[in-house]
């Protein structure tokens, strides 16, 4: 017989950190890629040089197929969660779907916008397709046939702390740091803007789901940040892939770019060890974290 949290003597935990984080995206994630005003992003990439517009439209082909990738593979952790009868998490996690599909429908405008309509995958390195077509769809994919804890911390860590909280927040850095001292593209910037508050929901997220699990089983904070750790050497690859030289064709310093990486790193390291001597309720009752 099915137990229904919803209708059971407990009900839905309305004060857990998971159902915040769904009520923040009931608040937050409406926002609608159509309502941006573009108009005047397709003069100012005009006014970009070639090896400027080259620099850009790589970024954006990264975060466009990413977006794509992540809306494919975010169903397995849905899934997952669901089966081990976590509903508040569930719930929120079913807002993931529609953010990161809504961020694909983004940068589809932001192409249409500036007359970009050619193939973009010629872009992509190997060291991005290493992630995106390989090992993030192998982790998550794994979660249709393995609940186990460090299945699903896996998952966590690539999709969440990984590509989310180190890539994707590098890759923010570097659209302000492209495009803000030099004011330009507006509408691309509001975008991120709100694809970054959207995806600090999300890391937030990966790491109460990571805290929990570390709460529950006393070996997953180790094998956690060995993991995490383990992947720095393809965030630099994805970083290197890309470069021309020591300072990209905005101005902006490769080694800044990194660093930023690093910094990212060790902020998620910091949090995640929050859990260690925490109880699980503890866990349920902490704030929402990267806001």
């Amino acid at each position: 017989m099915r137990h229904y949290v919803s209708t059971s003597e407990e009900g839905i935990n309305r004060e857990s950190l998971p159902f915040k984080l769904y009520e923040k995206a009931k608040k937050f994630g409406t926002w609608d890629p159509r309502n941006i005003d573009f108009s005047k992003d397709k003069a100012d990439w005009e006014s970009l040089t070639k090896e400027q517009q080259t620099s850009l439209l790589t970024l954006i082909s990264f975060f466009y197929s990413a977006e794509e990738a992540v809306t494919n593979d975010i169903l397995p952790m849905i899934y997952a969660i669901s089966k081990t009868g976590h509903f508040e998490e569930e719930m929120y996690l079913t807002t993931f779907l529609f953010e990161e599909a809504k961020h694909a429908d983004f940068f589809s405008l932001v192409l249409q916008t500036i007359g970009v309509r050619r193939e973009l995958n010629s872009l992509h390195t190997p060291a991005y397709r290493k992630l995106f077509d390989e090992l993030l769809p192998e982790t998550m994919g794994r979660l249709m046939v393995d609940q186990s804890p460090k299945a699903i911390a896996d998952a966590a860590v690539v999709y969440n702390m990984f590509a989310e909280g180190i890539l994707a927040e590098s890759g923010y850095w570097t659209f302000y740091e492209n495009l803000k001292n030099i004011n330009k593209m507006p509408g691309l910037l509001e975008g991120i803007t709100n694809i970054k508050r959207d995806e600090s929901r999300h890391i937030g997220f990966g790491t109460f789901l990571l805290q929990r699990l570390m709460s529950e089983y006393s070996d997953i904070l180790d094998y956690v940040l060995n993991k995490l750790q383990g992947l720095m050497p393809l965030a630099l690859e994805i970083s290197n892939s890309t470069r021309t030289g020591d300072v990209n064709p905005f101005g902006v310093a490769v080694a800044d770019n990194q660093a930023f990486m690093h910094k990212q790193l060790n902020a998620r390291i910091e949090v995640l060890k929050r859990a260690k001597g925490k109880t699980l309720e503890d866990i349920y009752k902490m704030d929402v974290v990267f806001e």
